[in-house]
């Protein structure tokens, strides 16, 4: 869906961080008011005109159950940062919440054209807003209106920030386009903001093989799509021209499957082509897959600067002092800063400080340029284009004139500046910092140690990658200190991930043979439940894939996120759309849907609040002929 509207685009949904973390609960110190509305910061990794915002709003929740607009926005996060490039980026980008109560509960039209209208803050309604020549699931908002309440939120704009609309209601409904919208309680709606977000903030067009539910799109017939994730060539032709996703094929799709060339997208059922048999552009659930995921990054780093600053760089500095630069902290891995005399590449591993004393032969009678290029070196990004872009390379430039001398500036004391936040526990895979402050002598290095024992972690001494450590199950604690000071900051770190079970509609037969994982046998639909558990609070999202297909969130039921999911042999349609074909997947009624009886494995998995993710377990399901 991607047709213009008078407010907003069609779509279907949302957005991702580090150093002071709010809480939903509200209203508290950090709390501001405005005319009614109370903006919250719920998220904080740092100042918000040097981060990416998501200011998220909710409309149709009453001030009594504003309680229920915090319970649906956290859970529409957790599920945010269990998906990349989000989990990855999230120390990136601040949340916002704008808690404006309604004066009545729910929006418009929903879920009939004839339902009655509500007295909302935001005039949010289903059918494009009310309007019979759309579609119920289109859920609009007035734009003037949500971008007068995020404008209440300092220090963002329209540059650095993405706006989501949560209506209070459990039909399922959204839309992308310059903001976001989706149901705050429908079993979908969390996977929906993802899936916004690929429109709102990535450009991606939906994948789509029909526009309207039940009927197939028809034949595509346009020229080359400007889309990343759409073509029409051929694999060969790809290759033989650098085009499109011609670097990914043949690998392993994140979203399942193997990334080539699948028909069907953009509305089209025929003559356009996509990367994947099912991506989160197609099928709410999947992931991302690698050609998508690579426009996320470029988008969510475009929004932000990768150097936060930097040792002036406006006038000439001296050969006797350190050169600094600040950095941004991914939490999925470290940036790469690589310093530069005269082009000359200088031996520092990767630090963020340089002491030009230790640079010899420098003389006084000429100036030197130096530089320190910041790269994101992500595995999430091949297109050199796109890593040499601004968004992941930052070159600062300094003239450097050894006939100049430092005046020394006064005894700064050697203190943290900014770090991972230490409130809540930090995954075993993620990447932790600390800043300090910048004499211009000797700046003040940063030691780690986990359990009381030194890490070591030479070069770049800012950021500690937790993942690069493999720590076994369990807790730790992790430090890291300023030597000779006082100065240290503490964090808990959560190497456990959750643990996940499974619940079967009752078999024919269950089997048990030694070194096999469980079979159990059906002739027809059965359902499965999965339930998380973990020793520390946030939320846990369960996934799940058939035969070694994509990882798939579990959401219960389309229609009630309270019941189990529903494996049926050729699948259950439910407002034209497919969920639960056991064996090769169907998403539309269009799609293959012979039975695949035989055996098939099914395994489960956890991501917990810290990013921790489970090991996948197994359980073997035969599908009899009945």
């Amino acid at each position: 869906m991607r047709r213009g509207v008078a407010r907003l685009l069609v779509g279907c949904l949302l957005a991702a961080g580090l150093v002071a973390t709010g809480t939903l609960a509200g209203g508290g110190p950090a709390a501001a008011e405005s005319g009614g509305a109370t903006v919250v910061p719920v998220r904080t990794t740092g100042p918000a005109d040097r981060r990416f915002n998501l200011v998220v709003m909710g409309d149709g929740y009453t001030a009594a159950e504003m309680p229920v607009f915090r319970a649906d926005l956290e859970r529409h996060l957790s599920m945010l940062w269990s998906i990349e490039p989000f989990a990855s980026y999230r120390s990136y980008i601040n949340v916002w919440a704008v808690e404006v109560p309604s004066k009545e509960s729910g929006v418009d039209c929903d879920p009939s054209l004839d339902a009655p209208a509500r007295d909302t803050a935001l005039d949010m309604g289903f059918w494009g807003g009310c309007d019979p020549g759309s579609v119920q699931r289109l859920l609009t908002v007035d734009s003037a209106k949500a971008a007068g309440l995020a404008d209440l939120v300092p220090g963002t704009r329209r540059a650095n920030r993405q706006i989501v609309a949560l209506a209070h209601s459990s039909t399922y409904g959204g839309a992308g386009g310059s903001y976001a919208t989706a149901s705050g309680g429908n079993a979908l709606s969390a996977l929906i903001t993802p899936h916004e977000l690929g429109h709102s903030l990535g450009g991606l067009q939906d994948e789509y093989d029909y526009y309207a539910r039940g009927v197939p799109g028809g034949t595509y017939e346009g020229g080359e799509p400007s889309s990343a994730h759409h073509s029409l060539l051929t694999e060969e032709r790809m290759r033989a021209e650098r085009a499109k996703w011609w670097r990914w094929l043949g690998e392993e799709s994140e979203s399942g499957g193997v990334v080539g060339r699948y028909e069907g997208g953009m509305y089209s059922t025929r003559g356009v082509w996509r990367p994947s048999r099912h991506s989160m552009m197609k099928t709410l659930g999947y992931a991302f897959d690698q050609v998508e995921r690579e426009v996320m990054v470029k988008a969510i780093s475009g929004k932000v600067d990768l150097v936060q600053d930097h040792t002036p760089d406006t006038v000439p500095v001296g050969a006797d002092r350190t050169v600094w630069v600040d950095t941004l902290h991914p939490t999925g891995g470290e940036l790469a800063v690589e310093w530069r005399l005269d082009g000359r590449p200088l031996r520092t591993g990767g630090a963020r400080t340089l002491d030009l004393r230790t640079v010899g032969g420098l003389s006084p009678g000429r100036t030197y340029t130096l530089t320190a290029t910041v790269t994101d070196p992500t595995p999430f990004v091949r297109d050199p284009a796109v890593r040499g872009s601004a968004a992941l390379t930052r070159t600062v430039r300094w003239t450097v004139d050894p006939a100049l001398r430092t005046p020394r500036n006064p005894a700064a004391a050697a203190v943290f500046t900014g770090h991972t936040a230490t409130t809540a526990p930090v995954g075993a895979r993620s990447v932790v910092y600390a800043d300090t402050t910048h004499p211009v002598r000797r700046i003040p290095g940063v030691t780690w140690a986990l359990d009381g024992r030194t890490v070591p972690n030479p070069g770049n001494d800012r950021d500690l990658d937790l993942g690069a450590l493999r720590l076994a199950p369990g807790t730790y604690t992790l430090t890291a200190r300023i030597p000779g000071t006082h100065q240290e900051l503490r964090w808990t770190v959560d190497a456990t991930p959750a643990s996940a079970a499974y619940e079967l509609s009752k078999p024919l037969r269950t089997v048990r043979r030694p070194g096999r994982p469980v079979e159990y046998v059906y002739d027809a639909a059965f359902t499965m439940r999965l339930t998380a558990t973990d020793d520390r609070p946030g939320a846990v999202v369960s996934q799940f894939r058939v035969d070694g297909d994509g990882w798939y969130t579990y959401y219960g039921r389309p229609t009630d996120a309270d019941a189990p999911f529903l494996f049926s042999p050729s699948g259950t349609v439910i407002d034209g759309l497919v969920y639960g074909k056991l064996g090769r997947p169907r998403a539309v009624p269009w799609d293959d849907a012979t039975p695949d009886y035989g055996t098939h494995t099914v395994e489960y998995r956890t991501v917990d609040a810290a990013g921790n993710v489970g090991r996948a377990q197994r359980f073997l399901v035969t599908l009899e002929r009945p």
